[in-house]
């Protein structure tokens, strides 16, 4: 499975007009929890959620006690103090094997308060997984689905999504009967036992390949995600899973990235607002290489796609990741996995930003915060959340600067 690094960016070179991005005024950030590899290292694509009583949870892909002390990523919760500082607890080390290890995805919660995740393999197939909270403390694991590999799919990435009757959805990067990566579905059957079905299978090619990024449904029933590759262009695409009357799913190609001016491998998944506009990313491409956020909005004739923002500077931001989050203003919030002022990978270590609708023309940026590794942790690319206030809340993967070398969970408060 590819990552992030063995992508090439790809320049493309047209001229185009940009916003030049605002310094936010008013924000503060604040990092709440600092990773000391025992408790977990790198969370990776995985954000935090929050619960009902106020605490957040999330994944590390790496640390922790598990394998034999080495480290195979944890899950765990952070809980506010009346002081304003947060308590980590882990509650789940991974053990590897059949319990699964290196999780890179977020969590989800049901109904009743237990978690639901996956584990990407770390070279083995991966697992869906479930955390259930007991009366007297503490949290029981239970494996839903081990993936076998090959056919079956393999390397579960994003997060999962439930659909009205509780059945699971998500995405496997790797295998299927193409080696292009699957979506599967969970059904949850009489007896706590879930059987799973692969409901679509990439081709290598103009079908799109390697899905990285979280499903979500339409208020009719409809699936929509992105791969990383693949399409008409070649770098990825946007599709859609309708459920036929004979309950089996088939797949549109909404958008293939990669034309002229276009962006780039769309990894992070997709958002939709109150019209039935999707809203993503692509961690390159556009008119300088550094990746665009789009709109594709329903149309006669299919899906028409709108460029709102390039990325065109090292402070602007570069390589957007993770999920975009939509507040009811219609502004939409993210991350990028390079760009700003930290000294970190290339230039820079990421920042959060803020994209608002301008009228009659593209969208304006705002910085709220530009990672330093030396003080927030580099590389904030797991989504974001809100609580109630409409403060923010993320993960950043790592940094080079003490106390941030394994990654962190901040605030951003508003």
């Amino acid at each position: 499975m590819k990552t992030h690094h063995q992508f090439s960016f790809v320049l493309l070179v047209a001229t185009l007009f940009w916003l030049t991005p605002a310094l936010a005024s008013g924000q503060a950030e604040k990092v709440l929890h600092a990773f000391e590899r025992l408790d977990g290292v790198n969370p990776y694509f995985a954000g935090v959620i929050f619960d009902s009583a106020g605490n957040l949870y999330g994944t590390t892909t790496f640390g922790g006690e598990g394998c034999s002390g080495t480290g195979c990523g944890t899950v765990f919760e952070l809980s506010p103090n009346a002081d304003g500082s947060w308590t980590e607890s882990v509650i789940h080390n991974f053990a590897g094997g059949t319990d699964g290890q290196s999780p890179l995805g977020g969590l989800i919660f049901d109904d009743a308060g237990n978690l639901y995740g996956t584990t990407s393999g770390n070279g083995a197939p991966g697992t869906v997984f479930e955390l259930s909270p007991g009366l007297g403390g503490g949290w029981t694991e239970k494996i839903l689905y081990n993936f076998k590999g090959g056919e079956d799919g393999s390397a579960p990435i994003g997060s999962l999504v439930f659909d009205p009757a509780g059945n699971l959805y998500g995405t496997a990067t790797g295998g299927g009967t193409h080696n292009g990566g699957t979506v599967f579905e969970l059904q949850r059957v009489a007896g706590g036992t879930w059987n799973k079905s692969t409901i679509h299978n990439f081709r290598i090619g103009t079908d799109g390949h390697y899905p990285w990024g979280n499903l979500i449904f339409d208020p009719e029933g409809n699936l929509y995600g992105t791969t990383d590759q693949g399409g008409p262009h070649g770098w990825g695409i946007v599709f859609e899973l309708t459920r036929t009357s004979g309950g089996v799913w088939a797949e549109h190609q909404l958008h293939g990235f990669g034309a002229k001016g276009d962006g780039a491998q769309p990894e992070e998944g997709l958002v939709l607002d109150a019209s039935g506009n999707l809203y993503g990313g692509t961690v390159s491409g556009g008119s300088h290489g550094r990746g665009i956020v789009f709109e594709l909005s329903p149309t006669s004739g299919g899906w028409a796609e709108r460029i709102i923002y390039y990325f065109s500077s090292e402070s602007s931001g570069w390589a957007p990741g993770g999920n975009l989050l939509l507040d009811s203003a219609g502004n939409l919030y993210g991350e990028t996995f390079e760009g700003g002022t930290g000294g970190c990978i290339r230039g820079g270590c990421g920042v959060v930003f803020e994209l608002s609708p301008m009228a009659g023309g593209p969208w304006k940026e705002t910085v709220l915060m530009d990672a330093s590794a030396n003080i927030d942790g580099g590389v904030p690319w797991g989504g974001l959340t809100f609580d109630a206030a409409g403060n923010l809340y993320g993960t950043t993967y790592g940094g080079s600067g003490h106390g941030a070398y394994y990654g962190t969970v901040f605030e951003v408060t508003r």
